[in-house]
């Protein structure tokens, strides 16, 4: 049997070795405590609004500078890691969001938190170009999405594991003390990841039988190996297919970490004391039912079905689950549970799947710049987003959140007949020499 015949799965898989899957643990983790990071500030929201008399206007802007900062980030750590890779980019990036996290206990006014946040946006825009990155080097096509969706749960585990320790922590030392703690845990995953991660033909730890089997697609993916600047990616309608699809469902997501919590409390009355079990429930629910949707594409492809074909239908099933969104403020807490899970859940996998189509048309070396440049414009959604949901609730109240999940469930079919109309088949690009 060839390399480029090993299936995804079974003992022959199995007993190459596993050694790529540490690396995913690692990736993991380290969004795990990035969304950690991003949920404290929405988690002791109630506090801040005694102590700061902030408007939701204001909060939607305290977040829109995040968003912002973030999207300038992404576009500018895609560019550093492709060329000084994966392991030095994640590790200043990991650094610098700590540092800021942990610098959120130095302010107490609303301009405070805005510089604060910018500087939290500036730090986190290294995770996902190099993640997608990691992953793009560290697995065959076939295991990509199932990888993807894998780290990236640690977004849905984040959002889990936010609410119930930071009020916590907010309660015993105070909400100071939450953002400290958590930037010095950002510190400590650096002494995991310097020596454990290298680039597989590097490692040590890394069985040459694994080795090949990571390879085993690379011939199909060298064309293209010279580094592509921001222009050339500019000029390919794929890059357009990933970069719109994170525009328009991006703040979807953005909404749900930022929102939550005061839709809990001002349309149900049920403040972070007891709405934590109602948003822990939501993340679980993401995290279980995302990681089946990564793995549905691998499914697919087992098949037979080509790799267009599977991720076309996985992502189109995905943007239909997010529709019954629009029916959340009908119904009673529990039910809007269940309904915010399913969507968050779709999510997370139309994400998990949309990210690997970047390594499935562009060459490794372009992944972060390609992932960069179309997490900006999701920043940039995400940005204009939360000022809209701001002034719309301050002008409507808790009405306008029907207007805000009508918006949320629609994104995601027009996303997807976009992204189709660019890229019909998620095939390697023909890239000229010198681009």
């Amino acid at each position: 049997m060839t390399t480029s015949t090993i299936p995804a799965t079974g003992s022959l898989a199995n007993s190459i070795g596993r050694y790529r899957w540490v690396i995913c643990g690692l990736l993991f983790l380290a969004t795990t405590i990035n969304y950690i990071d991003r949920q404290v500030l929405a988690l002791i929201k109630g506090t801040l609004d005694t102590e700061l008399g902030w408007t939701n206007t204001q909060f939607g802007w305290t977040n829109a500078a995040f968003q912002l900062a973030y999207a300038v980030s992404l576009f500018l750590f895609g560019w550093f890691i492709d060329r000084k890779g994966v392991k030095i980019g994640y590790a200043v990036s990991i650094a610098a969001w700590s540092l800021a996290a942990a610098a959120h206990a130095l302010v107490g006014s609303v301009n405070g938190f805005i510089a604060a946040r910018v500087a939290l946006g500036i730090g986190e825009g290294g995770n996902f170009p190099s993640s997608i990155k990691a992953v793009a080097h560290w697995f065959p096509k076939r295991e990509r999405a199932f990888a993807t969706a894998l780290f990236n749960s640690g977004s849905n585990v984040g959002a889990i594991v936010a609410p119930a320790i930071v009020p916590v922590i907010a309660a015993a030392w105070g909400w100071r003390a939450a953002f400290v703690v958590m930037g010095v845990i950002g510190f400590l995953w650096l002494f995991l990841w310097f020596p454990f991660y290298d680039d597989p033909e590097k490692s040590k730890r890394l069985s040459a039988g694994e080795l090949d089997y990571i390879r085993s697609d690379s011939a199909l993916e060298r064309s293209g190996e010279a580094k592509m600047g921001w222009g050339a990616i500019l000029g390919y309608r794929q890059a357009w297919s990933f970069i719109v699809g994170k525009l328009l469902t991006d703040p979807v997501w953005w909404f749900f970490l930022t929102w939550l919590p005061d839709l809990f409390k001002k349309k149900w009355g049920l403040d972070i004391k007891k709405s934590w079990v109602h948003l822990v429930t939501i993340y679980a629910i993401i995290t279980v039912l995302s990681i089946v949707g990564g793995w549905l594409t691998g499914y697919f492809a087992r098949r037979g079905w080509s790799v267009t074909r599977s991720r076309k239908t996985a992502m189109f099933i995905f943007a239909c689950c997010v529709l019954p969104i629009f029916f959340v403020t009908k119904v009673e807490p529990w039910p809007a549970v269940l309904l915010i899970g399913i969507a968050g859940a779709a999510h997370q996998a139309w994400s998990a799947n949309l990210f690997t189509t970047t390594s499935d048309m562009f060459p490794k070396r372009a992944v972060a710049s390609v992932v960069g440049v179309g997490g900006m414009a999701g920043g940039l959604g995400g940005f204009a987003f939360p000022i809209f949901a701001g002034a719309l609730l301050d002008k409507m109240g808790t009405a306008g959140y029907a207007t805000l999940f009508g918006i949320c469930g629609s994104a995601y079919l027009l996303a997807f007949g976009l992204n189709h109309l660019l890229a019909p088949k998620f095939e390697p690009i023909e890239i000229p020499s010198g681009h």
